[in-house]
């Protein structure tokens, strides 16, 4: 009898776990959709423009830093949440960042970076900096030759015309 409430508890213990890994795939699937709207980046857009030059490459931190930090913070999270609310009313930042810190060691991609920049200061920094470089001429801005097309729409092409 044993045995058998131990496999019950596992399985529990298995089907809930992947209740939650479910629930967090499928807020990540809404940030993503949420990093392409043209609000979320006009946001983000904004506060660079505001902060780029207050930042420089050095390793010492000013304190002003610190406050930049939280107000981007803050104006991140709340358009995060507001978004997710609407799509996700059982939604809570909370329970995001718990998971966020419990799997960072395996996350990776664009959405994480961004993510990232709301819970990592140091993230956030060299997001601002990368930023200045651009600014400066540093480096070249590659963003604007990116371009996001549909796997299905390019296989569909090749595949009419190799029949062609």
């Amino acid at each position: 009898m044993d045995e058998l409430n131990l496999s019950s508890l596992e399985i529990e213990n298995q089907t809930s776990k992947s209740e939650e890994d479910y629930l967090f795939d499928k807020v990540i699937g809404h940030i993503e959709d949420l990093l392409l709207e043209e609000g979320f980046q006009a946001l983000q857009h904004k506060f660079l423009e505001k902060y780029w030059d207050v930042f420089e490459p050095v390793e010492d931190n000013k304190l002003i830093y610190t406050n930049i930090f939280n107000e981007y913070t803050k104006a991140v999270e709340v358009y995060i949440v507001d978004y997710l609310k609407n799509v996700m009313p059982q939604f809570t930042i909370d329970i995001l960042l718990h998971q966020l810190k419990k799997k960072q060691a395996e996350l990776e991609g664009e959405v994480f970076e961004v993510l990232s920049t709301i819970t990592d200061f140091l993230a956030f920094k060299e997001m601002v900096l990368d930023y200045r470089a651009v600014k400066e001429g540093k480096i070249d801005d590659l963003s604007c030759g990116i371009s996001v097309t549909s796997l299905k729409s390019s296989i569909e092409n090749s595949t009419y015309q190799d029949n062609m």
